[in-house]
């Protein structure tokens, strides 16, 4: 039996069913992100061994690689947990889940002007969450549209299997995994406004546009959880966190998910 909704709709929450996302307009405050810009300006200027590697001496003419991804932040900076475990989050995540949310992987993403999208593909290919299905925060700390390298989601396809995955256009992808849309479904663009965030499930198809501007950045807070009833999760994400910041660890999954060994990478998403 799952807990009454609290704070979203019964159309925000058939939304999320039908469709697999929802995007909550200004769930972070324009002070909250204000504090995430300003962290991860900080951090920027810093290397993390094994979290975040930027080429800081000018050396590359790749953006990525001066701006790469920070993996897991929380690990290593408060201000980054705290929003990972933020509670207007974890609210609408216990609404969808119909029970407690765990915290299981925090990222940022610069996004930089001219670097590349990330090729379509499944969450839960990676985290292997079982039973249930992580669930996605993506928190606009930029505005997010087409031009600078916005989100893109194949609606519905949250009912779908995990599919094995394709070898992506790495000329357009940063990601080396594609997952193919199914016959007559295409990816859409979605529009977000600073501070909005867009929960989708780990089954649906989703990627993002390269960065066409050339003075825009799309920075983006991600997070990932999973269901409190959930047991098992690839061994990369461990440990998890519940709201009030107690540890969880769930038993470690760890032979390469649905698609067996070959597949099987180290933070691939």
């Amino acid at each position: 039996m799952t807990n009454p909704i609290k704070v979203l709709s019964e159309e925000q929450m058939n939304h999320f069913r039908t469709e697999g996302y929802l995007i909550v307009k200004g769930l972070f405050s324009e002070e909250d992100v204000r504090i995430i810009e300003d962290k991860f300006e900080e951090i920027s200027h810093q290397v993390i061994p094994g979290l975040f590697e930027p080429v800081l001496d000018g050396s590359t003419d790749d953006p990525l690689k001066r701006y790469p991804r920070v993996m897991h932040p929380h690990r290593f900076d408060e201000t980054a947990k705290q929003y990972l475990l933020h509670k207007p989050v974890m609210e609408v995540l216990a609404d969808l889940y119909g029970e407690e949310a765990l915290a299981a992987q925090s990222m940022f993403y610069y996004k930089p002007p001219g670097s590349r999208g990330q090729a379509l593909h499944q969450d839960n290919f990676y985290l292997q969450v079982e039973p249930g299905n992580c669930i996605a925060a993506w928190t606009a700390i930029d505005a997010a549209n087409e031009e600078n390298g916005g989100l893109l989601v194949v609606p519905k396809t949250s009912e779908f299997e995990l599919s094995c995955p394709e070898l992506a256009d790495s000329n357009e992808s940063f990601t080396t995994h594609y997952v193919k849309p199914p016959k007559d479904q295409k990816a859409k663009p979605v529009i977000m406004d600073k501070g909005d965030v867009l929960f989708f499930n780990g089954n649906l198809i989703h990627g993002s546009y390269r960065n066409k501007t050339k003075d825009q950045f799309r920075r983006a807070f991600i997070c990932h959880y999973a269901n409190m009833s959930a047991t098992h999760i690839n061994m990369h994400y461990r440990p998890l966190f519940k709201q009030d910041g107690t540890i969880v660890d769930l038993e470690a999954n760890s032979a390469g998910g649905p698609c067996g060994i070959d597949f099987e990478m180290a933070y691939p998403h």
